[in-house]
């Protein structure tokens, strides 16, 4: 069984390596290579069911390797295999396999065969990682390629307008889902004094003995992991992002939306619900807000015009019901609910092309007179009220951009004495106060050195708002990017339990990304073309490497695992105290606008419609 696991997490990885070497032009090779990847990968989910069902149903537990370890700390890499694993796999290797073939004629002599290829690749490999996690840690890499594949697969028509500035409103979503992740895995450090595999959560005693004593953190911990779960499956109050998710193509709209991501918020709350069930008030929180969900996403589905956003609605509401079933304890019951939505969904997201045809015709023949209802005053006024808010969608757009994403655009516009030129004066002198108070800590006022780390962090929030704020110099933002970082390192140094040797290993992570961001821009510079964040450039059409480093670069600074930036963002949560709660929602929001901008940065100088006019470009509303 232990083989066979191994097998379930090194073949979707071989597949896409296999992808990205094969020629751009063969689309018999491309297409051929994810069919007999996934249609293997069947084959060993079928098999590794039926071992464990003709077995002893035990749960298997392997604790594969460490990836990083230190004093107190280690960060290590666990799969695991149970009943929900089973189901996972199956609805997962089944709909691949599906997808795949489907896509193999449906994308043929599409722009961009191979890429769609790849980038499904890369999705099956973070969701296979994902379901078979052992631990948080490990989870937290499956989920962050998750976010990055989802960005490419709505982004895949780049050169429109509509796809690439809904991929970056999902991600800005996805962002808040992963920081979610990391506050739970920071919280998890201090109730456990370790890191701790979810074969353990099934120790009822020592959950209980944890919890006993430390209620509150246990209380936070199951938040964070809800926000995580409702921002990855578009429960309220992020239920917006799902319809705008259906800008890239019918099988990536399927696979993705329909029947496998979309349920992987059920999933984190099945995998840690023996550390929450016994937690009252936060399983009434998670069937409130799942039937709440459930009913908005229910009539906003009623008056949608467009195919595949009644879809998306109507998967949220199944959603919401599944969550309020998890919250009752009635996990087969979820389940069976997961498979049916997610292949009903599918089903109708891959036949809705032929649907809206089929409809176009057919209201060519028939024409059904409205006849005159009857309506009562106060029941009138109450259908329009509910109907006017199903059609903007209950607000959430709105909601978001009012509470969250506008006071920090006008934050970050008041510092317009920031310039590229002075940015790394302004930030020197920083630092060298901060160097001088870590040197001088004994000197210092014993009350005000506990303020210190809040101080830094603000000045590191602060720069980073600039930077998600900057309309104008691409430089400017991305070296706000790098100081940011700086200056959570500064602040994080001000804790005595801080070990410089992993603040360094954060940090080089940084400089490596930061400074091949800085020499792509450079280049891009010398080519002659304008570079700036005032609207979408599209310069991946005349520089599609550059574009693939730059992007390379830009998820390394938002801490992907490609670079120990993504260990190193775990370590700073690492040092930060159990008391020191500003602190981690300071770093938290750091890192949510971080890995945002730089995202942001990206889609602004490579995707979008091509800035020049030499060639045929789609309308901004296309």
């Amino acid at each position: 069984m232990n083989t066979l696991i191994h097998v379930l997490i090194f073949l979707p990885i071989t597949g896409l390596l296999i992808s990205l070497i094969l020629p751009k032009k063969n689309e018999t090779f491309l297409s051929w290579n994810s069919f007999l990847v996934a249609g293997s990968q069947l084959v060993a989910a079928v098999l590794a069911t039926f071992i464990w069902i003709t077995g002893s149903h035990s749960t298997y537990d392997i604790r594969e390797l460490t990836v990083f370890k230190s004093s107190g700390y280690d960060f290590y890499l666990d799969f695991y295999f149970d009943e929900i694993t089973s189901v996972y796999l199956l609805i997962g290797a089944l709909m691949t396999f599906v997808i795949t073939w489907f896509s193999r004629y449906y994308l043929h002599r599409e722009n961009g065969y191979k890429r769609f290829f790849n980038v499904i690749s890369l999705f099956y490999v973070g969701y296979n990682i994902t379901i078979l996690s052992g631990n948080l840690e490990t989870l937290f890499v499956g989920w962050e390629i998750l976010g990055i594949s989802s960005f490419l697969l709505i982004a895949f028509y780049r050169d429109r307008y509509l796809p690439v500035k809904n991929a970056v409103k999902v991600f800005s979503i996805y962002r808040i889902g992963d920081v979610g992740i990391i506050i739970a895995m920071w919280l998890s450090h201090h109730l456990w004094t370790s890191n701790v595999s979810f074969g353990n959560l099934e120790n009822t005693e020592l959950v209980h003995e944890h919890l006993m004593h430390h209620s509150v953190t246990g209380f936070f911990i199951s938040l964070m992991l809800f926000i995580s779960a409702a921002a990855k499956s578009a429960q309220l109050p992020f239920s917006s992002w799902l319809p705008r998710a259906m800008e890239g193509p019918t099988p990536s709209s399927a696979i993705f939306y329909g029947s496998l991501a979309v349920h992987i918020g059920p999933f984190l709350l099945l995998r840690t619900f023996p550390f929450w069930e016994h937690q009252i008030s936060v399983r009434w929180m998670f069937a409130v807000l799942g039937l709440s969900t459930s009913v908005m996403a229910t009539l906003t589905a009623r008056v949608q015009s467009s195919i595949k956003s009644q879809i998306a609605y109507s998967s949220i509401a199944q959603i919401g019901l599944i969550f309020v079933e998890i919250a009752l304890g009635i996990e087969w019951i979820a389940l069976i609910h997961i498979a049916g939505n997610a292949f009903l969904r599918t089903y109708q997201l891959l036949i809705s092309p032929s649907i809206v045809s089929y409809k176009i015709k057919l209201s060519n023949y028939q024409v059904i007179s409205k006849q005159p209802v009857q309506h009562r005053a106060w029941t009138h006024r109450w259908e329009q009220t509910l109907y006017m808010l199903s059609l903007k969608e209950w607000n959430l757009d709105s909601f978001l951009y009012r509470r969250l994403w506008n006071p920090l655009k006008k934050l970050g516009s008041r510092w317009s004495f920031l310039t590229f030129k002075n940015v790394y004066v302004v930030f020197g002198v920083i630092c060298l106060i901060g160097f001088f108070l870590l040197l001088k800590r004994s000197i210092i006022n014993p009350v005000l050195l506990p303020y210190l780390p809040e101080v830094f962090a603000i000045l590191g929030l602060l720069m980073v708002i600039k930077s998600f704020t900057e309309r104008a110099s691409v430089r400017l933002s991305w070296s706000l990017l790098i100081t940011n970082h700086i200056a959570l390192a500064i602040a994080i140094s001000f804790n005595e339990s801080v070990v410089f040797s992993h603040l360094v290993l954060y940090l080089s992570g940084v400089f490596v990304s930061g400074l091949v961001g800085h020499i792509s821009i450079q280049l891009l510079r010398n080519h002659g073309e304008w570079v700036s964040l005032d609207r979408f450039y599209g310069h991946s059409y005349d520089h599609p490497k550059l574009a693939a480093v730059f992007f390379l670069s830009a998820i390394g600074i938002a801490g992907f695992p490609i670079t120990p930036t993504f260990i190193g963002e775990d370590l700073l949560f690492f040092h930060i105290g159990e008391r020191q709660a500003f602190l981690a929602f300071l770093v938290g929001m750091s890192l949510i606008l971080n890995g945002l901008s730089s995202i942001r940065i990206f889609a602004r100088i490579f995707l979008g419609p091509h800035v020049k006019n030499y060639h045929s470009a789609a309308k901004r509303s296309a």
